[in-house]
């Protein structure tokens, strides 16, 4: 059990008016208790209150639960929600998790009870690193940075996406890392236009923009970096969206420091984008909060008006994507710091043409 962590909560709870939170999101009792649980469709939850009870439900089947946490231990037989009504009966205000499947809230909800969204504040939390969160993370980019590496040497092979993909998932494998923090994207040509492009076959051809966006998880904790290349040849106006993308990338980069609003960071990103006459070309926001999942609560875009905290980590990547010309992406992991701003990536940026 992670008490500091437990402990801020709980203050959290007593500074908005919470009785009570139910929590059934594995990550967030992973990063409040160190256990992490597939419930599939059996109910999983953390039952924590303004005066520091605490119960985790589990199925009988799951790992045992340390004592410490108050386990409710049931079987598929059981009635766990009326075991937890029992438990809540005294509150007045429940704050619900963002991810409780409705089979277990219909239930639970009864009586006068107030039932509120509560995940806010455990995205807070979540949202603000510690050190040793920092150290993983740092790690997991070190990690990609090498990947990235030995994917722009393959490059010069004639694979397909797909051989691509499966290049890195060995890479990731040789080099320690536990898994990929989502599923690659390599887009070559015309899946270079699509941020989300789900990738294929295809291969490459003379003149095409190739952008592969890839992360890794180490220690329980993520990481995500994007880059650019063009094969064998690149034309005026593809220099012209590489070197603009390239622009708007550090300018985010020198944005980020405490106290600052994180829709200026988004706006700052934009324009240069648009004062270059891609601004339509730029079809997302400027970047996500990053942790134990890739994408967290917060982003970096234009309707999110909080400011940025020593400790936030989160992803700088705007790009242009121009239909018959190409598609690019350039992303870094940025930590604000009390003295600005440290970039978790170091692979290299500049424009690079694979022979």
């Amino acid at each position: 059990m992670k008490k500091e962590k437990i402990q801020k909560l709980i203050e959290k709870l007593k500074d908005n008016n919470f009785d009570e939170i139910i929590i059934t999101d594995p990550f967030a009792i992973k990063y409040l208790t160190s256990i992490y649980i597939e419930p599939g469709e059996r109910f999983y939850a953390l039952r924590i209150n303004s005066k520091g009870e605490i119960n985790v439900f589990a199925n009988k089947l799951f790992p045992p639960i340390e004592e410490d946490l108050n386990p409710v231990v049931y079987t598929d037989t059981d009635k766990p929600i009326e075991s937890l009504k029992n438990l809540i009966k005294e509150a007045k205000i429940l704050g619900i998790d963002k991810n409780m499947p409705a089979r277990f809230l219909l239930n639970l909800m009864e009586g006068d009870k107030t039932y509120k969204l509560g995940s806010f504040m455990i995205d807070d939390l979540r949202a603000v690193k510690d050190l040793k969160e920092i150290e993983f993370m740092e790690e997991a980019s070190r990690l990609n940075d090498e990947a990235m590496g030995k994917m722009e040497e393959k490059l010069s092979e004639d694979l397909s996406e797909l051989e691509m993909c499966d290049f890195l998932d060995r890479v990731y494998k040789d080099l320690g890392a536990e898994d990929k923090s989502f599923e690659t994207i390599v887009g070559y040509g015309e899946g270079s236009w699509d941020p989300h492009h789900m990738t294929n076959d295809n291969k490459k051809e003379e003149g095409q923009s190739i952008v592969i966006d890839m992360g890794c998880v180490k220690n329980g904790y993520c990481s995500d970096m994007t880059r650019t290349f063009f094969y064998k040849s690149v034309s005026s106006e593809q220099k012209k969206i590489y070197n603009t993308v390239l622009k708007a990338n550090l300018k985010g980069i020198s944005m980020v420091k405490p106290n600052v609003k994180i829709s200026d960071i988004d706006k700052a990103v934009r324009k240069v984008i648009e004062d270059a006459g891609y601004g339509q070309y730029f079809t997302h926001r400027t970047g996500h909060f990053i942790g134990m999942e890739c994408h967290e609560s917060g982003d970096i875009s234009s309707t999110n008006d909080n400011f940025t905290k020593v400790g936030n980590i989160f992803s700088i990547e705007p790009g242009i994507y121009k239909p018959g010309v190409c598609g690019v992406r350039i992303e870094d992991l940025v930590l604000v710091t009390e003295d600005g701003v440290k970039v978790l990536n170091n692979y290299p940026k500049e424009l690079k043409v694979i022979e």
